[in-house]
């Protein structure tokens, strides 16, 4: 029994580093955000409905339900657009720094949603945020296109996670991710037929190297990835699997500097700036572990 949850500890730090790897791949694709998002939702959603094929899913649900999980496919399609334009404005190490301001966006968002009163510590964690933005944003001030958009994909990232949260609660996830790639295609395909003129003999002529890097993050860290993370949870707590993946930042950045040391080596403010925002979000995930924790033993207790 040890032995098979060290086996998953192990299998969801490869998926926090799988996670990681996207921003690298994002830096190694040539084409354009807009057309690598449209190639990856298509990708992992052919390859999403093979798995649905093999498991025999039924997969359908109402009318109102397929709107819901388009408008989310939409959102996430907009995260992952504002993320790898964000790597080509600036850098991987910028965008994942930015990245991490999600917990932030979170604490604000996640009360709205669930009509939950907002925890004073998430406050004063968002201030550190902030000031770990401010740190960064003035000693990489060139890059400010990329810290925009690195904040705007947080931001996406974030609300597309808190909106799956309530799906969740009644569907299952690889019926969810289904459609939302579905609808994540469908829009991008009409955004380029409108604002980019349709699609081009360019757009379908990509390198050998573009093909293989495509089909890696469609395949492993798209749809292995997501299946993936939902097997863990059935052997970890949320709650670990979460503050685990916070470490996608830490993950990345080191992947960049090894990989690119020419282009990601930044100044020692970005590092301060980046330490304090990363400290943040794995503080803020600690607290939430712990107040969990109180309150099944308080529920357990009062049971007995």
């Amino acid at each position: 029994m040890p032995n098979a949850k060290l086996k998953n500890y192990f299998h969801l730090h490869f998926l926090v580093v799988i996670a990681g790897f996207t921003a690298i791949l994002g830096e190694l694709i040539s084409i354009g955000s807009t057309a690598l998002v449209w190639y990856r939702m298509l990708i992992a959603g052919i390859l999403m409905f093979i798995y649905i094929k093999i498991i025999k899913l039924k997969i359908k649900v109402s009318t109102k339900t397929k709107l819901q999980f388009f408008g989310a496919g939409i959102i996430i399609a907009l995260h992952w657009i504002t993320f790898f334009e964000a790597i080509n404005q600036s850098n991987v190490s910028i965008t994942l720094a930015m990245f991490s301001t999600g917990a932030f966006f979170a604490s604000f968002i996640e009360p709205l949603i669930y009509r939950r009163k907002i925890i004073w510590y998430e406050i004063l964690f968002g201030m550190i945020v902030i000031l770990g933005v401010f740190l960064i944003t003035q000693s990489e001030i060139k890059y400010l296109n990329g810290i925009i958009l690195g904040i705007s994909s947080a931001l996406f990232s974030t609300l597309f996670a808190v909106i799956n949260g309530k799906f969740i609660e009644q569907h299952r996830a690889t019926v969810i991710s289904f459609y939302e790639f579905l609808s994540g295609v469908v829009f991008l395909s009409l955004f380029i037929l409108v604002f980019q003129g349709g699609f081009s003999k360019e757009f379908f002529t990509l390198s050998t190297t573009d093909w293989i890097y495509l089909l890696i993050l469609a395949s492993v860290c798209t749809a292995y990835a997501f299946i993936g993370s939902v097997d863990v949870m059935r052997h970890i707590s949320p709650y670990t699997v979460i503050l685990t993946y916070n470490l996608e930042p830490l993950y990345g950045i080191a992947m960049a500097l090894l990989l690119f040391p020419e282009n990601e080596t930044m100044s020692a403010q970005f590092y301060y700036g980046a330490c304090l925002v990363l400290a943040t979000v794995l503080a803020d995930g600690i607290l939430k572990n712990r107040q969990s924790r109180k309150n099944q033993t308080s529920v357990m207790t009062n049971t007995d």
